[in-house]
């Protein structure tokens, strides 16, 4: 049986120059274990040792952070283009205020072959279980946007139906248990406010999707030609997650448009 780390690895050269993306204390392919890879995430390594040493994580298996990113172009940060064979970003999409421009940034970093890929959250089976799924307006509307910082409505979306199952954050279909809102209003009025009157970044799930409704979105940006990246490699929901992989050729076998469609409403039921 393949590992989510096996599905992760599974489409790319992992012989070849690596870039994982928001690994924090659980880097998928860590330079300790040989990998010829790069680390980017939004704290420095000190930073990131002290805020998951806060929430009692094992902080031994963190990186050493090669570029800290506030927004913007990948490419500048790094400094070159067509550089790496692979990017790994495990949990991040969803948290990305403009999905199109990262998914760009990755094609504009990686080889002609090189590959994307993602480990992504299935929405229903997780804090974000009663929000609606993303649509393809909103992912358009907000890469129009220049800000790198999460829309109010986002925000006042993501704090207000933010929910735990039986006292746990993510968990696996038939889990049992009791729905619970750890925001109350105050709160999420307060972030609310924050959001407009400052430039201090909130992290939140921006995005939120079901396997499928993120596949007809990939399939959708491609054929509207506003990202050059498809899907080469699919797997479905274990746990809390999916995986998808993208390069610039595709596979063949991606489900059209209208079976997407029509699971997309066959996983709403759940």
């Amino acid at each position: 049986m393949m590992t989510r780390r096996d599905k992760i690895l599974s489409s790319i050269n992992t012989k070849g120059v690596g870039l994982e993306i928001g690994p924090s204390f659980s880097p998928i392919a860590p330079k300790s274990e040989g990998y010829n890879v790069r680390i980017l995430d939004w704290m420095s390594t000190q930073e990131l040792i002290t805020l998951n040493k806060s929430r009692n994580h094992d902080v031994s298996k963190i990186e050493p952070v090669d570029y800290v990113w506030s927004g913007g172009s990948l490419k500048d940060l790094i400094g070159e283009s067509a550089c790496f064979d692979w990017v790994i970003a495990s949990h991040v999409i969803e948290h990305t205020p403009d999905l199109i421009g990262f998914i760009n940034g990755c094609a504009e970093i990686l080889k002609d072959d090189g590959v994307l890929s993602l480990a992504v959250p299935d929405k229903r089976y997780c804090f974000d279980h009663f929000r609606p799924v993303s649509s393809l307006s909103q992912v358009i509307d907000r890469s129009l946007c220049s800000s790198f910082q999460h829309s109010p409505g986002s925000v006042v979306e993501y704090f207000l139906y933010c929910c735990w199952k039986g006292g746990v954050l993510a968990w696996e279909r038939g889990y049992p248990g009791e729905y619970e809102f750890p925001y109350d209003l105050d709160f999420v009025k307060r972030m609310y406010d924050q959001s407009r009157n400052s430039s201090k970044y909130i992290d939140i799930h921006a995005w939120c999707f079901t396997p499928s409704s993120f596949r007809l979105m990939m399939v959708e940006l491609a054929t509207l030609g506003m990202i050059v990246l498809k899907e080469c490699a699919f797997f479905d929901t274990a746990g809390y997650e999916f995986f998808v992989s993208m390069d610039r050729r595709g596979s063949s076998s991606i489900p059209s448009r209208t079976e997407l469609m029509k699971r997309v409403l066959d996983e709403a039921a759940i």
